[in-house]
């Protein structure tokens, strides 16, 4: 959680009024005394802001524990998160009768009142928290550090499912705003590229300034609480037909002629890397809105596109096919980190296939990267040996990159398929890797 929040724009007139509020407010609010020591304070702060029932007041309590949390160090905020997790539950008498009345007569105005009484008081505070100027940013930073802190702190786990709940409101698609990248993108949004690239790091401004030549495309979601901030973004490639390795994207060119010639004939658009920007925002789906939106952007830009798809990373195959040599399942032998060698790589993406369409109860397939994609509606489409071939492609799948296409045509059908139960959407090239091979035929004696 940052002690400032950097805005990129003025304040919009309605975060000014707020602000005026807030200073009209403090002559009302019940301000705990500032000789307190901090910790101490910000728990006052919370109970005052919790209890207090004027908005002007509000708003100066809410604006004075953001200074506050903002001052303590990071074990105070935690103690603080602490404070909140556990003192700020339901009441159990009011929970307790609330179900006995539904279950004595289950009517809608029963469920409702057990609903307001399972409400924990927790999230009414975090959403008067809301209130103060940069409370979102605040808020989003506080669960950051939850989330880091959670599996030595279980005790913090209520406090975090709050949060993840009220921003699943709070950053819904209604409220995100698609911006397209470019160039004359402000200095301070592209340095956050470079800071935030989770797939393939980008290499400073010249690398960052080939990403987004005339031949290449990049969007990000942005929210109107955390201006400045993208929450996620993806990068494009527009190629000729699928693309089967990262490595030619990526490569230095500043021939901008040959871009724009590229650009003009491509008839793909390759999405090869998106990021998620926020960790506080874990666990809030952005990707799926993301890329249908910048389908739709490309096609109408971009009329001649007939094919989306992404290169995607197997970040789960490695590991998955250790336990299978270990257990002795698979005879399989693979250099460390060097690319595999030619005479393995059939058997290695047949391997790699049947890792992708094997599904577990109730999730699908192990992999994550396979699961976001098929449950947004793509289609496996083709499994690329030697795709990435850097030391982290290599780590996580011995280079073996992935083809999902997302056509508009069957988007919504496979992923209603998938959703439902978990059918995988795949392509004839991904029948054939799964199909037995084929018994050798006994050369005849002369």
């Amino acid at each position: 959680m940052s002690d400032t929040v950097t805005l990129s724009r003025p304040l919009a007139w309605i975060e000014r009024l707020w602000s005026s509020i807030a200073d009209r407010g403090r002559a009302y609010a019940d301000v705990p005394n500032g000789s307190i020591p901090p910790a101490q304070r910000a728990q006052s702060l919370a109970a005052a802001l919790l209890t207090g029932r004027g908005e002007a007041s509000g708003a100066a309590l809410a604006r004075e524990l953001l200074s506050v949390l903002r001052g303590l160090d990071a074990e105070g905020r935690l103690a603080f998160c602490r404070h909140v997790a556990t003192g700020y539950g339901p009441d159990t008498d009011v929970l307790k009768a609330a179900v006995e009345a539904w279950l004595a007569d289950p009517t809608p105005e029963a469920a409702t009142a057990l609903a307001q009484a399972a409400e924990p008081p927790r999230q009414e505070l975090l959403r008067r928290i809301n209130q103060g100027h940069g409370g979102t940013a605040a808020l989003v930073g506080l669960r950051e550090e939850i989330l880091a802190n959670r599996r030595a702190n279980p005790e913090l786990a209520p406090l975090d499912d709050d949060l993840r709940h009220l921003f699943a409101s709070w950053f819904n698609r209604g409220f995100l705003e698609l911006r397209r990248i470019d160039w004359n993108t402000p200095a301070a949004v592209l340095e956050k590229l470079i800071e935030y690239e989770a797939v393939h790091e980008i290499a400073g401004w010249a690398d960052l300034r080939r990403r987004l030549g005339p031949d290449r495309r990049c969007f990000a979601f942005f929210h109107p609480a955390l201006p400045g901030e993208p929450l996620i973004f993806v990068e494009v490639a527009l190629v000729q037909g699928l693309a089967d390795a990262v490595q030619p994207l990526l490569a230095p060119d500043t021939d901008e002629a040959a871009q724009q010639a590229r650009a003009k004939a491509a008839d793909t658009a390759i999405f090869y890397s998106i990021s998620n920007c926020q960790d506080g925002l874990r666990g809030i789906s952005f990707g799926n809105f993301l890329i249908k939106q910048v389908v739709e952007e490309l096609k109408s830009e971009l009329p001649q596109l007939v094919r989306f798809a992404t290169l995607s990373p197997v970040p789960g195959f490695r590991r998955w096919l250790a336990r299978e040599i270990e257990a002795g399942s698979v005879a399989l032998e693979l250099p460390e980190e060097a690319p595999p060698p030619a005479e393995v790589l059939p058997e290695l993406l047949r391997l790699c296939a049947r890792y992708l369409t094997e599904s577990k109860p109730g999730r699908g397939p192990a992999d994550p990267v396979a699961r976001f994609h098929l449950g947004n509606g793509a289609r496996l489409e083709r499994i690329h040996g030697n795709g990435n071939t850097a030391l982290r492609g290599l780590q996580e799948s011995y280079g073996v990159m992935v083809n999902y296409l997302y056509d508009p045509d069957t988007i919504e059908a496979n992923h209603e398929g998938f959703a439902r139960g978990f059918t995988i959407a795949r392509s004839p090239e991904v029948d054939a890797l799964l199909a037995p091979p084929a018994p050798r035929r006994r050369a005849r004696g002369g």
